[in-house]
């Protein structure tokens, strides 16, 4: 486990995701909540292992897909 391995999980709605590792002391988890998009992720059949590149991981967070790099449409976001 201490590969520097990262293992990530969405719910049903795909509005979230979870993202487990171990840090040196420890398993952390980091957790995300999209507003109002979905993450794309693979079908529910589809229970294979993923190889992603940082980058590709940087882009699944922030909103992009990874296939063809769409970004998340966001409107009318205020942060208060």
């Amino acid at each position: 486990m201490g590969s520097g391995a990262l293992f990530l999980f969405t719910n049903k709605q795909r509005d979230k995701i979870k993202v487990l590792y171990w840090d040196k002391t420890g398993f952390a988890l980091w957790y995300k909540r999209l507003e109002k998009a979905k993450y794309k992720w693979p079908a529910k059949e589809q229970n294979e292992v993923f190889t992603l590149t940082q980058f590709e991981l940087d882009r699944l967070l922030s909103g992009f897909t990874i296939i063809g790099h769409k970004p998340v449409q966001i409107n009318d976001f205020t942060m208060t």
